[in-house]
């Protein structure tokens, strides 16, 4: 157990390097779709709250996003291989019996 949260930590670590790292990385999404298409029709919109953390590209984002769904597919599995090897019908060897009779 400890191993593999080590591992999850050495992963995580590894997905982080590259964003402080590379700065000014440019690829759009969705998210800056759809600001784009609010600022169209309503100019003078403002957003409820902003953000906590900028990341430092739109890279970034779509890392981060790879991350979640890399560490949300990884507790699946290991939901479904946990829950598959409960139900899973153990075969019982019988015991042999002490007293061996000719």
């Amino acid at each position: 157990m400890k191993k593999s949260i080590l591992l999850l930590f050495l992963v995580v670590i590894l997905a982080t390097i590259p964003l402080i790292t590379q700065q000014g990385t440019d690829f759009g999404g969705a998210d800056g779709e759809a600001e784009e298409a609010i600022t169209k029709i309503q100019p003078e919109y403002k957003p409820w709250f902003n953000s906590i953390w900028e990341p430092p590209g739109t890279e970034t984002e779509s890392l981060l996003f790879a991350l979640q769904a890399a560490i949300g597919a990884g507790f699946i599995g290991y939901f479904i291989g946990v829950t598959r090897q409960r139900n899973k019908p153990t075969k019982q060897v019988p015991e042999k019996s002490k007293h061996v009779t000719h």
